[in-house]
């Protein structure tokens, strides 16, 4: 039998955890063995004090096993059960194609993803954005949209890792939540209780991304794979740009059609492509539907050629409550913002940096992101158009459009994007696309 306070005492004085000490804490979050004040001064302490890698595993897999680990055996399914995790980020579509372009390639994706948070945009907020579409569908629905479809994206559901909404509800109001150790759990646990084979993690790097420096990110990523891999999941991670938006696009319904563009070969915008290919070739080469990157990307670049990637996406949004005409008549059923007035350059040069965060907050303040968590979102605004890094541009010339529900908070998006860009003499050195990979 063990003490919390024990527990605590050890983690404050610099010790190792066991993994039983760890097994009993985390266990206690639910059942209220451990109070909210035990869990912030562990939280605290482990922010000081950092846990060793086999800590880092026992805690996620304690995380894990506080709630129901999904199963996907007993369907027979006849490819891996893969999934991917981004760190967030704007205009990040990702999720939207990846999903069904995997399941072309004949992996099965059951992705369970969260709302917007910050500045970033979630892939639950996206998918809201079309009438009908259920986000929470029962256990039922989900393993039959996941077995029948091949993908199925919906929202965190209160049975899996419930220990870690606790633990990340105390951490976030104790000011505990950068620590490398926790972030690791937080999102592993999660990735564990969906029962997957294979997980790949974008981790973002750049002024919108969630760690503040590169040298943090590469942390991130790299205990990512190794306490994936340690919790008996394949796990590699890729480090992608988020020195600008992903997309030229953000915004709920926006991100939608942009997806839909993209699946039907209308539009596909280099940097989007570039990202959703590497992390699908690396899903397809973990989950061993393709020997290596070169096959893998054939075969993506097929399914999108072939039009089966787009055609498993329209299936999917029909499965789960969505209308079967979204694909051609997006315009019947994706809500437009009345107002859409362009954010001029206010000097000539070339576009050298851009306060990417500052562009996920004027989403954000246009209403197509939360405050706080009770916060409705408004589907229809946000920004497109938005110009590249390295860009030309002239004074007077567009730098966005924005997507508004009225004139005011159109004019306040207006001046937010005009702060959040620099224009320079010269033409920047482009930042990669995709800065490393990390493997096991």
């Amino acid at each position: 039998m063990f003490l919390p306070q024990e527990i605590i005492r050890k983690k404050r004085d610099g010790g190792v955890l066991s993994a039983e000490e760890i097994q009993f804490f985390v266990g206690g979050i639910t059942s209220n063995r451990v109070t909210e004040g035990q869990i912030a001064a562990l939280a605290m302490a482990v922010f000081f004090n950092d846990m060793t890698m086999d800590e880092r595993v026992a805690f996620t897999l304690a995380m894990r096993d506080s709630g129901e680990v999904l199963d996907w055996r007993s369907l027979d399914l006849p490819g891996p059960v893969v999934d991917k995790h981004s760190t967030g980020g704007v205009g990040d579509v990702v999720s939207l194609l990846l999903g069904p372009m995997i399941a072309a390639c004949g992996g099965f994706v059951p992705m369970i993803s969260g709302r917007g948070l910050g500045h970033t945009g979630g892939t639950l907020d996206k998918f809201d954005s079309i009438p009908g579409y259920t986000t929470v569908p029962d256990n039922a629905l989900f393993r039959k949209v996941v077995k029948e479809v091949g993908v199925a994206i919906i929202g965190q559901t209160s049975s899996l890792a419930p220990s870690d909404k606790i633990f990340y509800g105390v951490r976030d109001v104790t000011a505990t939540v950068e620590s490398v150790a926790m972030i690791t759990g937080s999102i592993l646990s999660k990735k564990l209780s969906a029962g997957l084979d294979a997980l790949v993690m974008d981790v973002k790097a750049g002024s919108g991304a969630f760690m503040p420096t590169y040298d943090k990110s590469v942390e991130l990523a790299d205990s990512i794979v190794k306490v994936g891999n340690g919790a008996g999941m394949m796990t590699s991670a890729i480090l992608t740009d988020m020195n600008e938006s992903l997309a030229p696009y953000a915004g709920n319904a926006l991100e939608v059609r942009g997806a839909m563009d993209y699946l039907t070969g209308v539009s596909r915008p280099a940097r989007l492509h570039e990202v959703t290919m590497a992390l699908c070739a690396e899903m397809l080469v973990l989950g061993k539907l393709a020997a290596n990157e070169t096959e893998a990307r054939a075969k993506l670049q097929a399914c999108l050629d072939n039009g089966s990637a787009a055609e498993r996406f329209a299936r999917m949004v029909v499965a789960l409550g969505g209308p079967a005409d979204l694909m051609e008549n997006p315009d019947k059923h994706l809500e437009r913002a009345p107002i859409v007035i362009p954010a001029p350059s206010l000097k000539s040069g070339y576009a050298s940096t851009t306060d990417c965060r500052g562009i996920g907050l004027a989403v954000v303040s246009l209403g197509g992101g939360r405050r706080r968590a009770a916060d409705p979102i408004d589907f229809a605004v946000g920004l497109t158009g938005l110009a590249g890094l390295g860009e030309k541009i002239e004074a007077g010339q567009p730098l966005a459009m924005v997507h508004a529900r009225t004139q005011e908070a159109a004019e306040q998006a207006v001046r937010e994007i005009q702060a959040a860009y620099q224009i320079g003499d010269a033409a920047p050195t482009a930042n990669p696309v995709v800065y490393r990979t990390i493997r096991p």
